[in-house]
């Protein structure tokens, strides 16, 4: 029987998506167009129209998306330019758009999948680099073995195996780590809450501010008001809020947890990570060693009990500035002990250790406990005096104190520095307790700050800025924080390692 031959892909030559994106494009484009006429049909359905004109104003929409999808797929292409080193893309209809991008600045290639393209069994590859804090790039129509084998051309930029007609032939990846769903499920039930459950807590408590000023001024009796709206119905009312809230965030949690990774898989290719993860939504990522700036591993309570750890990865790029946080840091969930440490060995090259700890000042607790507790009792002591009402929960107060004051003791406890020749290891965080680890040949600058009144107590702050993100650590002993920023210069001055 006759081995069948491997696929192969040439992008040295001009290449088009996916005849499929024509439909991808105009979609795009009929969808645009809907949001710019929007107001105009709102305007539009208070008049006397004859029906046959709305129906003439879809087709019309309709018959342009398809003409302008066509054109957007027709003058699209894109290659690999090997003699500079270049990704080029040529696009636009009227006005063309050459885009050439050196390979050695692209940061990141993402495969996505939403939901039109995975009925369409097509792909979309997003190529980002450091400078830009958007998108350089997108090729919305491709086939996922073509998206693959094009972003381990443009990431990996590591010799690659040719058949007879010098054509590039497709890769296997090793298998390396897979996150089972079983832990999904853990990391949902176990992660987030803590920002789940604020926001869920001002959405119902919006809610019900708004619910209260409406029936204050509708025409309600107030008899009903008198006899419905007191203490002890407001109390019941939070409490049954909060118990809500509760089961809500575990609910949001989960599916969020289950959506974004579900069938995680972290395989090795070469000398880079190939993450690949998503229910509706699929994402593709490669994390290359040199160019991780921090690693932070992370977990709490109940994830400990449970074996499993949090890992989120920054490598370096410009989008520290972008809103879309899934740029700016990568994430591996659910991992055990086990993986965590073959993971951190991959990127780190050897594992961490703990070295000279560096512990901050007490004058941290007074600054959180005048900043969390005493400033927000002011500001609602305050409120009470122009809303006495407000005064009904009075009875939360010192529930708020105890679990502040609680969160505030262990954030104090957590907070610590820890320094090595090979790494420093940043230890913070309450409940959730996080360990960001920065080797120093990765910094680009160091901040040290400290106001006019610390001068006389000598406690300050030091940030370290990678090419990825910062990390700060105080209030701190001043001088010896200097001290340290001293040694770390001294090491990016003469070591021979690269940033990236």
């Amino acid at each position: 029987m006759k081995t069948p031959r491997p696929m192969k892909y040439d992008f040295s030559r001009p290449q088009r998506q996916s005849l499929i994106g024509i439909l991808i494009m105009s979609a795009d484009t009929l969808q645009s167009s809907i949001r710019a006429l929007f107001p105009i049909v709102v305007v539009s359905l208070f008049q006397e129209k004859n029906k046959y004109y709305y129906v003439a104003l879809g087709l019309v929409i309709l018959v342009a998306a398809l003409v302008s999808g066509y054109f957007k797929y027709r003058n699209f292409t894109f290659l690999i330019d090997e003699q500079n080193r270049e990704f080029v893309v040529r696009k636009g209809i009227f006005s063309k758009t050459r885009i050439a991008i050196p390979l050695n600045k692209i940061q990141q290639v993402n495969i996505n999948q939403n939901l039109l393209q995975k009925i369409l069994k097509v792909h979309a590859l997003q190529v980002d680099t450091a400078g830009s804090s958007k998108t350089e790039v997108t090729i919305k129509a491709i086939t996922e073995r073509y998206a693959l084998v094009l972003k381990e051309r443009l990431l990996l930029d590591a010799p690659v195996e040719e058949d007879e007609t010098g054509e590039i032939v497709e890769k296997k990846h090793k298998p390396f780590i897979t996150i089972s769903f079983a832990s999904l499920l853990k990391t949902g039930i176990t992660s987030n809450y803590i920002r789940s459950f604020g926001i869920l807590l001002a959405f119902f408590i919006s809610t019900w501010q708004h619910l209260d000023d409406f029936l204050r001024l509708s025409d309600t009796d107030a008899s009903f008001l008198d006899e419905y709206f007191n203490t002890a119905f407001l109390i019941r009312s939070i409490a049954a809020i909060i118990t809500v809230v509760l089961v809500l965030t575990l609910l949001v949690n989960l599916g969020r947890t289950v959506l974004r990774f579900f069938d995680f898989k972290v395989t090795k290719e070469d000398n880079a990570l190939l993450l690949s993860h998503g229910l509706i939504n699929t994402r593709n990522t490669i994390i290359r060693p040199e160019k991780v700036q921090i690693l932070t591993v992370g977990r709490n309570f109940f994830q400990k009990k449970f074996n499993i750890n949090d890992l989120k990865i920054k490598q370096a790029s410009d989008l520290e500035k972008s809103n879309d946080r899934s740029k700016m840091q990568m994430e591996i969930p659910g991992v055990n002990n086990a993986e965590k440490d073959a993971l951190l060995l991959f990127l780190l090259e050897k594992m961490p250790e703990k070295g000279f700890e560096v512990k901050p000042n007490i004058r941290k607790v007074i600054f959180e406990i005048f900043k969390y507790i005493l400033i927000p009792l002011g500001l609602f002591y305050g409120y009470t005096k122009i809303m006495p009402e407000a005064g009904n929960v009075i009875i939360f107060v010192p529930f708020y104190v105890l679990f502040v004051g609680i969160l505030i003791y262990f954030a104090f406890r957590h907070s610590r520095l820890f320094i090595t020749p090979d790494f420093i290891v940043r230890k913070r965080g309450a409940w959730d307790v996080d360990n960001d680890i920065l080797m120093p040949h990765k910094i680009q600058s160091i901040k040290l700050q400290q106001f006019f009144w610390q001068k006389w107590s000598d406690v300050g702050v030091v940030k370290l800025y990678t090419a990825g993100g910062h990390i700060s650590f105080g209030l701190a002993n001043f001088t010896q924080l200097n001290r340290l920023a001293n040694y770390w210069l001294y090491q990016v001055e003469t070591t021979e390692k690269e940033w990236m």
